[in-house]
């Protein structure tokens, strides 16, 4: 089982900065690769980033590609997501989920955080 909390999210101006943390309990924190993703009102959920569980690999989604890094701390159980050049269409809650595999599709990741708003003002 493993709990995971969001933390981090607010309200910016457009070209701003946010870094939103994902804190995890449990001590096999470096088994699981960490996702992250947003969905926005009326809109289905998407995926942002995801980290393997030794940190060695990310993906990104090509709409966040350059902007957005994610990175993490396996001592301390937590997961970053450091949001540069936000734009309004980043507007979103965001979620943190754990998965065995770094994998893309959201139905496939067994646990989630309650999520975190992000939004971007222009």
């Amino acid at each position: 089982q493993v709990q995971l909390v969001e933390s981090g999210g607010g309200l910016v101006q457009a070209g701003g900065s946010l870094r939103l943390s994902c804190a995890a309990s449990g001590r096999t924190f470096s088994r699981y690769a960490m996702g992250w993703f947003r969905q926005a009102p009326g809109k289905e959920r998407e995926f942002v980033a995801v980290i393997s569980g030794s940190g060695g690999s990310t993906y990104y989604a090509d709409s966040v590609k350059g902007r957005f890094t994610t990175s993490r701390d396996n001592a301390e159980n937590t997961v970053y997501l450091q949001m540069n050049s936000l734009k309004p269409e980043d507007t979103a809650v965001y979620y943190c989920a754990a998965n065995p595999s770094p994998v893309r599709a959201a139905g496939l990741y067994d646990y989630w955080g309650q999520g975190t708003q992000v939004t971007v003002s222009s």
